[in-house]
């Protein structure tokens, strides 16, 4: 009997654990990836050096191949050419319209409001637009507002205007990480909950299995809208966490969501309404399945695999004592990569280190998470000491430079 194969789709740093795991799993693994210097190549079995978005040729070597599921694994772009491949093909998918309404964030504000989940105001334009007809525009909103892609994660490309002062510089940036040309502006919700709720779900035959709701941590020292860490527990009270829960389970139902990891960005307003800032139809990056699972005994990366090629993914979350926490290394400053020192008043919360860098590696200044460093992840004891590393953490851990 010949093995089974998985098509994956993207072998950067995060994916290779993806790739890995369905090595050990016993499947034949099949890498595409445009990048010719990716980790990736040297784990799968077999490697096309091609684009995960070019959705002919993924369906050209998914075909050659004979796979029998397809992974796009922690990859925003890569997620609509793997189901629609895979429903050309008859392999396991969520709806390709799910994905697609997902993958673009004025689809999905349309969504919301014709199935009336809360939703900011807002409108989408082209990045050629004048100045002065975007400035009569976002007049009809009310301030302050955010403009950003439609098309990218990681908070990538977003500003936050309290007037229409830079307007033109907010556009010019939310340009430069757009690949469709169409971006957006909408209202800011002004939060009740302090911090926005972030992380990953899992579904099973259409049920959210795992809820791994976080609360994100921001830092204000840059634009103040980049994820540099999740925190769990949330710290939402029993009343908020149902709501949250319910709106997600809701808005499965309404895409038809049959399985796999989600991941999640949601506002709660000064209403404890349920604000879906994004829900992306793939897991979350900075190896947010690694510290979920670690939270829940679980192995989410082996779950998605599992689920891609159809099979149960055999999960049975257990809530974890303690406070489990990840943070992305990172720098405010352009220079070459020398350490990173931690402090031994930290060091013993530490469980596992990535650092992506070694000495002499060039940094950028961080205003998109592809600019982070590595991710180091704690397990506290208390919901205290891990709030006292949040306030504390330039303190406790520095980035190195030459």
């Amino acid at each position: 009997m010949s093995m089974k194969k998985i098509l994956l789709l993207g072998g950067s740093p995060q994916q290779v654990v993806a790739i890995q795991t369905a090595k050990d799993l016993g499947y034949y693994t099949v890498l595409c990836d445009y990048l010719p210097d990716n980790p990736g190549q040297f784990v799968a079995d077999k490697f096309y050096n091609e684009s995960t978005t070019d959705i002919e040729t993924v369906y050209r070597i998914a075909k050659e191949e004979s796979v029998d599921g397809i992974l796009a694994y922690a990859s925003d772009p890569a997620a609509l050419p793997a189901a629609i491949v895979a429903e050309r093909l008859g392999l396991p998918t969520n709806p390709s319209k799910s994905v697609s309404i997902l993958g673009v964030k004025h689809l999905f504000r349309k969504f919301l409001q014709e199935n009336h989940f809360a939703c900011p105001r807002n409108f989408s334009f082209a990045p050629t637009i004048g100045v002065e007809e975007l400035k009569n525009q976002v007049q009809h909103l009310h301030f302050p507002i955010i403009i950003k892609p439609t098309d990218s994660s990681g908070s990538k490309g977003v500003s936050k205007l309290l007037d229409t002062d830079n307007l033109e510089e907010a556009v010019k940036w939310a340009d430069s990480y757009s690949r469709n040309k169409i971006l957006i502006a909408e209202e800011f919700i002004e939060r009740g909950f302090p911090e926005v709720i972030g992380g990953d779900i899992f579904v099973s035959n259409g049920k959210i299995v795992l809820f791994g709701e976080m609360s994100c941590f921001r830092d204000n020292g840059g634009k103040g809208l980049i994820p540099i860490g999740k925190k769990k527990p949330s710290g939402l009270n029993s009343l908020q966490t149902e709501r949250v829960h319910t709106e997600l389970q809701r808005i499965v139902d309404a895409l038809d969501i049959r399985f796999g990891e989600l991941n999640i960005e949601i506002i709660l307003d000064k209403e404890d309404k349920v604000h879906f800032l994004e829900l992306g139809p793939r897991a979350g990056g900075n190896m947010i399945p690694l510290q979920l699972s670690d939270a829940f005994d679980v192995d989410l990366v082996r779950a998605n695999v599992l689920a891609a090629m159809g099979e149960e993914p055999q999960l049975n979350p257990i809530e974890q004592p303690g406070c489990y926490m990840h943070y992305v290394l990172h720098s405010y400053e352009n220079g070459k990569f020398s350490d990173v020192c931690f402090s031994s008043e930290i060091e013993p919360f530490i469980y596992r280190k990535v650092i992506y860098k070694k000495e002499g590696d060039q940094v950028e200044y961080f205003d998109g998470a592809g600019k982070a460093l590595g991710i180091v992840f704690f397990h506290f004891d208390t919901y205290e000491r891990m709030m006292d590393f949040c306030q504390r953490k330039d303190e406790l851990i520095k980035v190195i430079l030459d």
